[in-house]
């Protein structure tokens, strides 16, 4: 059987003041009328039901996701005390579905990625579902650059992989995994041909994913080894200690750049990590002068702005490139490239002991 697991533990701190620690980023509607984690469970629909879909998130999170998701059985939800990357995460995940079902193959998706076209990614999907039925392949889906983004890790691969062609996506194997580059060298991986942005999505057996974790992060893997069978009354404090005396480490840097037998398959999808402000106005429906508006808002001699507002009326004259977001006790106003600066304002809103914002 196919299941998922949608890894759904972040705040979004790129996202304020829209996204909060009791309303993190995977609970906005983005794009569309569903919410993100919605959206992702809802593009899955046609080849993993409900029941098998599994969702880890922090604990704090575990009534409203499952408010979100009422088709996913509660008992699926699965609950982290604390936030430890998301090496941790996948552990437990895999431990609680080879439990029931030893020969599992895993997709492993973020709760708050936009895809536009979704039937491409399920044909991307299935390359790789086939690619992990094969004992210990580990498949990661990696994303046909079309810049030189400085924001994304790359994944180098082999060219050529049996049985592709222009219609049908094929596992490559992987050569290399490579950090976040600076432009030139966004720029040499795009020339070469041989480079894609890492997704973060991930395909394999349970048991070859849980066989490369005690190999490569053995406190981790021995961490949750308890986990499985132990009684309801004994799990709670078993996933706690596990998660406190696991590494915190992404699965990225802990398994995939070191493991043997890691594919990847190319797709383009209209894939889009929607990581800051600046990634909702470029999905975002446009009027005549590139203003994005949602809510009460009049522009005059304003163009190529982003404007959220939430009960008042916002009124922009004379501005241009900005994102202007309104909620109920906050007002964010920046420069659409400098989005990724936001975070910094929920870091001084921590540092000033003013996490009534946050």
């Amino acid at each position: 059987m196919t299941y998922a697991v949608i890894m759904a533990g972040g705040v979004g701190t790129r996202f304020w003041p829209a996204s909060r620690v009791d309303c993190p980023k995977q609970f906005l509607k983005v794009h569309g009328e569903r919410t993100l984690i919605q959206s992702t469970v809802d593009r899955l629909s046609s080849i993993i039901p409900p029941e098998r879909v599994f969702v880890v998130t922090h604990e704090r999170y575990v009534e409203r996701t499952h408010e979100q998701l009422p088709d996913v059985p509660l008992e699926n939800i699965l609950a982290e005390p604390i936030s430890r990357n998301t090496a941790p995460c996948i552990n437990f995940a895999a431990v609680t579905i080879a439990e029931r079902d030893p020969e599992a193959i895993m997709v492993v998706l973020p709760a708050d990625h936009v895809i536009t076209h979704n039937e491409r990614f399920i044909e991307v999907l299935q390359a790789a579902i086939d690619r992990a039925k094969e004992p210990g392949s580990l498949v990661t889906i990696g994303i046909k650059p079309s810049h030189p983004a400085t924001g994304y890790g790359y994944i180098q691969f082999e060219q050529h992989a049996d049985g592709e062609h222009d219609d049908h996506p094929a596992a490559h194997p992987v050569r290399t995994f490579a950090e976040k580059p600076d432009l030139a060298t966004a720029e040499r991986f795009l020339d070469s041909g041989d480079f894609l942005w890492n997704s973060g999505m991930f395909i394999w057996r349970a048991d070859a994913i849980l066989e490369n974790l005690e190999r490569f992060l053995p406190k981790t893997f021995a961490a949750f080894e308890s986990v499985p069978g132990s009684s309801p009354g004994e799990r709670t404090s078993k996933v706690r200690d596990a998660f406190e005396t696991s590494e915190s480490i992404s699965i990225d840097y802990g398994v995939m750049e070191r493991a043997a037998h890691v594919y990847v398959v190319p797709g383009s999808f209209g894939w889009n990590d929607v990581g800051d402000w600046k990634a909702v106005y470029d999905l975002a429906e446009k009027d005549s002068h590139g203003n994005a508006v949602e809510g009460q808002v009049i522009v005059h001699d304003a163009s190529r702005n982003l404007i959220q507002s939430k009960e008042k009326l916002l009124v922009l004259v004379g501005v241009h490139d900005l994102v202007v977001v309104e909620t109920d006790d906050a007002m964010l106003i920046c420069r659409r490239d400098s989005a990724q600066q936001v975070k910094n304002v929920v870091e001084y809103l921590k540092a000033h002991q003013l996490e009534r914002y946050t």
